[in-house]
């Protein structure tokens, strides 16, 4: 095999061809969990704490550099002009600028060179393995870069039992992929080689993943293991489709492996991220059937924060985001009851930290929780993490139904951040304008838009987000005129005197999206619209026979 390669390539070209070929090429995360002994699983979670120790301490010095510089006159006059030049357009004092500042980082030290060699330094007071020990630094200098050149505010530190992943980003470091008898397993050091903080030498754990997978994470397993069978033949495959026709095949190759630590149900959990290169394999149900279509043509969606609409070839609809059934409000219930339990225990037992209205005295204070409180809380936290498994699942099936629609989808961009920042008052100008507005924190929370409209950018081959000029929610095709409504108008008369929901007309129009001038097709919306409009009112109808609630929709049942 190795001959026939040589004769098409040599060793240089070969290797260049394939170290670009994973650079371009798509990964997915496939999740199993250990199959490890007790004692071992206790060993992981005391060194991940101990990772979590040595990333507190790295962030403090990085949060303390970075206060120091962000609290300068000069960064901050610097900073201004930089920006000022960005919505200008003025490349050329944008890039000194941008120098200026690059240069002030540096003399204050806040650079990666400078992250990572803090880490190592303070590595050698807990003897973590270097792999796992700078793959937190690189996670902590993300943050860095967050605070200052996104919209990132502070540095976090991680919570006693909010322990991070243990993941080195090559498969043979840190985490060694062993294929062995058709199977896969990794080695990894259980203990720290500093005697100071364990008196036990460096062993190491073989983690096997556990036999209860379903059939999903067993054809992943098994393209896994027929890549490690002859992975010099996959790669000359994947290495010469990459040079006749610059696609990506899925190899399937183990890039590396993380360990994430969990706690459910009081029990502690140990699962084995492996990072694949190339797209999932696909999903089948027991019969053997595709589990999800495919489908071909333009999806229009509207997101909202409780609610999106859809406009297709196939099938037009109204949904609510989120598992919002009935199960599903009874849960979200009994999670809201478990809140009010913990605030009465809390009080009750720490009246010297609120106020004669109820509210929490300002300043630092000491909490007394007691026994039933701590049990309230486990129960709180078990409560939550269901719910927000919920909620992703359900996501992810409406994800799959409009992903059986289309395969191009268009929708309006949208800034989730925004809206989940809250405010206690509502506030109007002189003018009788809002200037700051109560935001829906909770329904954000609830129904996770943002997560669906990522996951829509994941599925769809085409995801195109309009610019911000298409107003889709303001234009009328029968009078070719933008006007403007009310957020409260839910439901409204177009020029010609036909009554549309404002969501799904929204769809609608998103629907109707011309590719070549990136605007609505007025002609295309004439000669669409009696059609959809059919199946807008069955649509209604559908949603009042059945019973159906959804908020902020202007349905009435």
């Amino acid at each position: 095999m190795m001959e026939h390669r040589s004769k098409a390539y040599t060793r240089e070209e070969f290797n260049k061809v394939l170290r670009e070929f994973h650079k371009q090429s798509s990964r997915h995360v496939l999740i199993v969990e250990a199959d490890i002994s007790h004692v071992n699983k206790c060993a992981i979670f005391h060194y991940a704490d101990l990772l979590r120790k040595a990333g507190n301490e790295l962030t403090a010095v990085m949060k303390k550099k970075l206060d120091q510089l962000t609290r300068t006159k000069k960064y901050c006059s610097i900073l201004d002009d930089y920006n000022k030049y960005k919505k200008n357009d003025n490349k050329k004092m944008k890039s000194l600028k941008g120098k200026e500042l690059k240069a002030l980082q540096e003399d204050n030290d806040i650079t990666f060179d400078f992250c990572r060699k803090t880490m190592i330094e303070i590595n050698k007071r807990y003897g973590l393995h270097s792999a796992h020990a700078l793959a937190r630094a690189e996670d902590i200098w993300k943050g860095v870069e967050k605070c200052l050149y996104s919209n990132g505010k502070t540095l976090r530190f991680k919570k006693r039992f909010d322990l991070p992943s243990i993941r080195a980003k090559q498969i043979n470091r840190g985490m060694v992929a062993k294929y062995n008898d058709n199977d896969i397993y990794f080695s990894f050091d259980s203990y720290t080689k500093n005697k100071t903080i364990s008196k036990k030498k460096t062993s190491k754990i073989d983690i096997h993943l556990t036999k209860n997978i379903d059939r999903f994470q067993s054809d992943e397993l098994n393209a896994i293991l027929d890549y490690l069978k002859d992975p010099e033949y996959h790669d000359h495959i994947a290495v010469r489709h990459f040079d006749e026709t610059v696609e990506c095949i899925s190899t399937y190759r183990p890039c590396y492996a993380a360990l994430v630590c969990k706690t459910i149900r009081g029990k502690l959990r140990v699962y084995v991220h492996i990072t694949v290169e190339g797209k999932a394999v696909p999903k089948y149900d027991s019969k053997g059937n595709p589990r999800h279509k495919k489908g071909t043509g333009i999806v229009g969606v509207d997101i909202g924060t409780q609610h999106y609409a859809y406009v297709s070839d196939k099938k037009d609809g109204i949904d609510t985001l989120g598992a919002l059934d009935d199960n599903f409000k009874k849960q979200q219930q009994k999670e809201k009851r478990l809140k009010r339990q913990m605030d009465r225990k809390r009080r009750a037992n720490n009246p010297q930290n609120y106020d004669d209205d109820g509210t929490i005295k300002k300043g630092r204070k000491r909490w007394h929780n007691s026994k039933r409180y701590k049990k309230t809380l486990a129960k709180y936290k078990e409560q939550c993490r269901k719910n927000a498994i919920n909620r992703k699942y359900a996501n992810n099936h409406k994800v799959n139904l409009l992903r059986e629609l289309g395969d191009v989808i268009i929708t309006e961009p949208k800034n989730w951040s925004k809206l989940q920042k809250k405010v206690k008052k509502t506030k109007k100008n002189d003018q009788g304008k809002y200037q700051r507005k109560k935001r829906s924190g909770k329904s954000l929370l609830k129904c996770n838009p943002g997560y669906f409209q990522e996951q829509l950018k994941k599925v769809f081959p085409v995801y195109i987000e309009v610019s911000k000029q298409y107003r889709a929610s303001q234009y009328d095709h029968t009078a070719d005129d933008y006007i403007k409504k009310k957020l409260s108008q839910r439901k409204y008369e177009l020029y010609d005197g036909t009554m549309v929901q404002r969501d799904w007309y929204s769809a609608f129009l998103l629907y109707n999206y011309d590719f070549q001038t990136q605007d609505i097709d007025k002609p295309k919306c004439c000669n669409e619209f009696e059609n959809h409009h059919i199946r807008l009112k069955s649509i209604i109808e559908d949603i009042k026979k059945r019973g159906i609630k959804i908020n902020d929709s202007g349905i009435r049942i």
